[in-house]
C-alpha cells in the first residue's frame, strides 16, 4: 500500500517520467497505469488489494431465482433446501432451479441456516407393535400437551395420524380430555375416512385406564367397531416416534409462540394440517407429501354399533353394571368398563378360562379361586 501511494504521488509531481518510475519501483508499465487510474478515480483507498473474483460467473444462480428461494423460505421458515427445492419445482415446473447444495449455500449466505444437533439413535421395539403396510393399517393418537394462548385460555390439541402415510387426520383442540369430547373427534374422523385396523396410543386417559386389560370406555367402543387398541410401553414414546416427530413440527409451526385466542389457534392448526398433508415434502416418503399416499379406508363407519357376537364354542356372560358376572351361583368381578356388555370364556385347562371381549383378549379367570387376572399373569395349570 505504501509503495503504491509513493508511486502515484511521484507521478503526480511530474519530476520523472512514468517509465523511469516503473523501473525504480520494479513494476510493469501496465501495473503502473492501473495504480494511477485507481488513485485518480477513488483516491488512496483504491490502492489496496482488490478482489480477484470475476465480475460475472457463467454458472451463477439468477437473481430472480435467489429471490424466489428466499421468499419461499420466508413462507416456510423451518424448511431446509431439500423441501424447498421440491416445493418450488412443483409450484413453478417451467423454471430451472439450482441443486439442493446450491440452495443450501444461498440460505447460508443469507444467515438462514441452523446447525443441527446430534440425534441419539434409539432402537424400536420389534415384534409387539404392528407394522403399517398401507393406509389405515395403524392410526396413531395422542394429545400434543396443553399450553395457554395469550388470552389465558387453555389449549389441549388432540392429534390423529395415519402411521403409513403420516397423513394428519385430525388436529383439534378439545374442551376436556375425557371420553365425551375425544369420542366426538374420533367419530368425525371415522365418518370422513372410514375405520382403521389398529389405533396406537399411550397409556393415558381416555385411551386406557387401570381396569382389566387397560380397557377404557373409548377403547371398548373401538373394539365394538372392530378396531384393535394398541398401546406403547410406559415411558417409551419412541415406539410412537412418527407421531411424536409430527408433534415437534406442529409446535414449531403453530405454538411458538401461541396465538392470541383459542379460535385463532385452531385456525393455525387447520392451516398447518393443510400444508403438512398437501404441500410439505416428507423426506421419509421420498419427498412426497402424505396426501400423495393416503387413501381412505374401505371399511365404513356403521350406522349402528353392535355388541360383539360369539361362536357356539364359547360360554357367554353379560357383565352387570357393577362390573360382575354370575358364575356357578357366585359373582365374579371383571370391570365396570364392560358394564352391560357380553364377554366370552374360552376353556384352556381344567378350571382355567381365557376371557374375551369380541376378538380382543382381556384376561384370565381361575375358576378354582374365583379370581380374574390380567393377560400377563396367567394362573398356574395343574398337570
Amino acid at each position: 500500500m505504501e509503495q503504491r501511494l509513493n508511486f502515484v504521488q511521484s507521478v503526480q509531481t511530474g519530476e520523472e517520467c512514468l517509465a523511469e518510475l516503473c523501473r525504480e519501483f520494479d513494476v510493469s508499465r501496465k501495473t503502473g497505469y492501473k495504480w494511477l487510474r485507481r488513485y485518480q478515480t477513488a483516491g488512496a483507498g483504491a490502492l489496496t488489494d482488490q478482489s480477484r473474483a470475476p465480475h460475472r460467473q457463467a454458472n451463477a444462480t439468477p437473481e430472480e431465482s435467489v429471490k424466489a428461494i428466499l421468499e419461499a423460505r420466508g413462507q416456510h421458515r423451518r424448511w431446509g433446501p431439500e423441501k424447498l427445492k421440491v416445493w418450488l419445482e412443483r409450484k413453478y415446473p417451467e423454471q430451472n432451479w439450482p441443486s439442493v447444495s446450491t440452495m443450501g449455500e444461498i440460505l447460508k449466505r443469507a444467515g438462514l441456516t441452523v446447525k443441527r444437533g446430534k440425534t441419539q439413535w434409539v432402537a424400536s421395539t420389534p415384534g409387539r407393535l404392528k407394522e403399517a403396510g398401507e393406509s389405515n393399517h395403524v392410526w396413531c393418537a395422542d394429545f400434543k400437551g396443553y399450553f395457554h394462548c395469550h388470552d389465558g385460555s387453555r389449549c389441549d390439541p388432540l392429534t390423529l395420524t395415519d402411521n403409513y402415510s403420516r397423513y394428519l387426520l385430525r388436529c383439534q383442540s378439545v374442551m376436556e380430555t375425557d371420553e365425551k369430547y375425544v369420542r366426538g373427534v374420533f367419530e368425525a374422523a371415522f365418518r370422513e375416512y372410514g375405520l382403521p385396523q389398529t389405533i396406537r396410543t399411550d397409556n393415558g386417559s381416555p385411551f386406557a385406564s387401570v381396569a382389566l386389560a387397560g380397557l377404557s370406555a373409548l377403547s371398548v367402543w373401538w373394539i365394538k367397531l372392530g378396531i384393535w387398541p394398541e398401546r406403547i410401553d410406559r415411558g417409551k414414546p419412541q415406539q410412537n416416534g412418527r407421531h411424536e416427530r409430527m408433534h415437534r413440527t406442529l409446535k414449531e409451526e403453530t405454538a411458538a409462540p401461541p396465538r392470541k385466542t383459542l379460535r385463532r389457534q385452531q385456525q393455525a392448526f387447520d392451516e398447518f394440517r393443510q400444508e403438512y398433508n398437501y404441500e410439505r415434502p416428507h423426506e421419509a416418503l421420498q419427498m412426497q407429501t402424505p396426501g400423495d399416499l393416503y387413501e381412505p379406508s374401505s371399511t365404513r363407519y356403521p350406522d349402528v354399533v353392535r355388541a360383539p357376537e360369539y361362536g357356539a364354542d364359547r360360554i357367554v356372560r353379560t357383565v352387570m353394571c357393577c362390573g360382575r358376572i354370575r358364575w356357578c351361583g357366585e359373582r365374579v368381578f371383571i370391570t365396570k368398563v364392560l358394564g352391560n356388555e357380553p364377554i366370552s370364556l374360552q376353556g384352556v385347562a381344567d378350571g382355567v378360562w381365557r376371557l374375551w371381549f369380541g376378538a380382543y383378549p382381556i384376561g384370565w379367570f381361575d375358576e378354582r379361586k374365583m379370581q380374574v387376572t390380567d393377560l400377563d399373569r396367567p394362573p398356574k395349570v395343574r398337570h
